[in-house]
């Protein structure tokens, strides 16, 4: 019974304030305060709401943002998993190996402050305009942080629990699966949180930077948007982007953290 009020009055809470925010912007459109690029800056939400539909019939040069979605969420899944194995895989050898250890944790706190952005033009030197360029950028957004929660959660196994896997014959890479992990859970979907934001929205800063034409993403399609001052279809892409992470954190990533961490009381 506790958990459904709490569940309405957040439900209560999330609407008054999304109503209210649509309420402010629609008065803002209607009222003309921006003077005359008061349409252009603040469109009205039927406005956006016609061009949301007509960047997926018409979309940009005849290409549907269906299209620009598709490649995006390719480029952006396959850098996540590459990412997320490569975390798992130096967290597991951190913990086998001190010096391994020490060097990764150097390796880590280096790499996590050094944005994706600023690493894109040496990127491009090296390996030129591909896809493979974007895909990159999200390895390097989501593998630092998951790696430094998943060595956190690893590091923060209560020692009985080690002893008592030892004691069963688990050792190594069995103890890693049967212990390390299930204990760290908690941290790991906190770190696969972190890590699909930053990789989302690495992914679209570095499309809008450079936009690679054989594999064109939501990221150029706002960019070309904006060069064509189409302010509407720019503001509906915005909230696709919006929608598509929310699809993400409270279609996959809540339900998982639901059937883990919760439901094993390792969260509230």
């Amino acid at each position: 019974m506790e958990d459904k009020k709490r569940w309405a009055h957040t439900l209560a809470a999330r609407v008054i304030f999304v109503a209210a925010f649509l309420g402010l912007w629609e008065y803002v459109a209607k009222s003309g305060m921006m003077g005359e690029k008061s349409e252009l800056i603040f469109p009205s939400l039927e406005v956006i709401g016609g061009a949301l539909v007509k960047n997926f019939v018409q979309g940009y040069a005849g290409m549907s943002l269906w299209v620009y979605i598709g490649n995006s969420m390719r480029l952006l899944l396959e850098g996540l998993l590459i990412g997320i194995i490569l975390a798992f895989l130096l967290s597991g050898l951190s913990m086998v190996s001190r010096v391994f250890y020490d060097i990764c944790n150097l390796v880590i706190s280096v790499f996590d402050l050094l944005p994706g952005v600023a690493l894109l033009p040496v990127v491009i030197i090296i390996f030129g305009v591909k896809p493979g360029v974007i895909v990159f950028l999200v390895i390097h957004a989501v593998l630092w942080p998951m790696a430094r929660n998943v060595l956190d959660g690893f590091l923060a196994v209560p020692r009985i629990y080690i002893e008592a896997g030892q004691n069963m014959g688990l050792k190594g890479a069995s103890l890693l699966w049967g212990v390390y992990i299930p204990a760290a859970t908690s941290y790991i979907v906190s770190g696969l949180k972190v890590g699909w934001a930053r990789a989302w929205r690495g992914l679209i800063s570095a499309e809008m930077i450079f936009g690679v034409a054989s594999c064109p993403g939501i990221g150029l399609f706002i960019n070309q948007m904006r060069t064509n001052m189409n302010n509407a279809e720019m503001y509906a892409t915005l909230v696709v982007i919006i929608i598509i992470g929310l699809v993400v954190q409270y279609g996959v990533l809540s339900p998982i953290e639901k059937c883990t961490v919760k439901k094993w009381g390792m969260s509230r």
